[in-house]
């Protein structure tokens, strides 16, 4: 079993129902949810003509590989009725493999990943609901959680709600 964190995001509908209908998919098809965060609402980053997002990460253990685990993510985004137009734009439903277990993955085949993911330790909507998870768990190639948030640059709005 691998030790694995998704990042969730939704700035589209129903956001909190979004996140918790994705929390429900994956948890029947990818492993089971053993820990996830508040749920934060932030602002975002890249492209900021868009509504506010609500945040959260979830923990997982499961036996699927990350290509497989993609796979899985990429349906549930596409049946939530994300539309992939705008690169970093508004969407129903993200869901980010952050990270799996330890181990620092870049495939191309049979999908595009990179993990670590290659922002999550720029992203302030990344790290404080995955530091109130696990603050101690290292970022392959890089620090604890808890260390990265210390010494992080991005100022952007996180405000958890529950």
């Amino acid at each position: 079993m691998e030790r694995v964190f998704f990042g969730l995001g939704s700035n589209l509908g129903d956001r909190l129902n979004n996140l918790e209908e994705a929390a429900k998919r994956i948890d029947a098809r990818c492993g089971s949810v053993v820990n996830r965060s508040s749920i934060y609402e932030t602002d975002p980053v890249d492209f900021l003509d868009q509504p506010a997002f609500l945040n959260q990460v979830l923990e997982i253990e499961t036996n699927l590989s990350p290509s497989d685990l993609m796979v899985e993510c990429l349906a549930i985004e596409r049946e939530l009725g994300r539309i992939r137009d705008i690169p970093r734009g508004p969407r129903v439903i993200d869901v980010d493999l952050l990270l799996y277990g330890q181990h620092e993955i870049e495939i191309s085949e049979p999908i595009r990943l990179i993990v670590p993911h290659p922002r999550m330790h720029l992203r302030r909507f990344v790290l404080e609901p995955l530091a109130e998870i696990a603050g101690d768990v290292v970022v392959p190639g890089n620090d604890a959680v808890v260390n990265l948030l210390k010494t992080l640059k991005d100022t952007a709005r996180v405000t958890r709600l529950t």
